[in-house]
């Protein structure tokens, strides 16, 4: 069996493809990154391996692997029976589409401008901070308005009939909102696809993990 590693931050976007390597029961070593104050603090020996700073990054043997979707796409290779990738070409195609929605428009231009406005200004002034907060804060409504129109009535999966990333991710994102502050009652179909996640055997594994809590439980 090849070894894998996997690092993460507890509640990061590496929850998503945390919950995927529980779900297909894959036998990993997790190694988690610690937090100084705001900002996620990166030992050398995380350097080494990504010089990015940023997480996820799963190691399969000699490979290193970053980015979300990357991520989750090595971990359906693993386990290519759980089609974490989408059962069909189509699906698998959406899959994608959503993961590229989520991570350059949801994650890096919504909730990356919230949680850490000064990456995106030279100013210390707090008022300015606080713009881009405001500003963040309308990008993730329209966001979610968006994601709330995709959902089906009556099927709590993105894509498909199944798990996938794109639910995984999806609820990452719904945990942000929710300890934000965000109002989510003008989004039921979303609330239900988070409710129906946590009611899996292995979230309460992988919560446990990141030393989370549910939140629609």
């Amino acid at each position: 069996m090849t070894d894998v590693k996997f690092f993460f931050f507890p509640g990061a976007c590496s929850l998503a493809p945390h919950i995927l390597l529980h779900e297909a029961g894959i036998d990993f070593t997790p190694l988690k990154v610690e937090r100084n104050g705001t900002e996620v603090v990166f030992p050398q020996e995380y350097r080494d391996v990504n010089p990015k700073m940023r997480v996820p990054v799963i190691v399969v043997g000699d490979e290193v692997i970053t980015e979300l979707p990357a991520v989750c796409a090595i971990i359906s290779q693993l386990s290519k029976e759980k089609k974490f990738m989408g059962r069909t070409p189509l699906d698998t195609v959406r899959v994608y589409e959503w993961l590229n929605y989520l991570s350059g428009t949801v994650h890096a231009s919504a909730f990356g401008h919230l949680f850490r406005p000064w990456r995106w200004t030279t100013s210390d002034d707090l008022e300015i901070h606080n713009v881009i907060k405001e500003k963040a804060r309308e990008n993730i409504t329209v966001s979610f308005e968006y994601i709330e129109s995709r959902l089906r009535d009556g099927i709590v999966y993105a894509v498909g009939h199944d798990l996938t990333a794109v639910d995984a991710f999806l609820y990452a994102m719904y945990r942000w909102a929710k300890s934000s502050g965000l109002v989510l009652t003008p989004y039921p179909k979303y609330a239900r696809l988070v409710e129906n996640i946590e009611k899996r055997e292995t979230m309460k594994v992988t919560l446990e993990k990141e030393g989370l809590d549910n939140i629609s439980l």
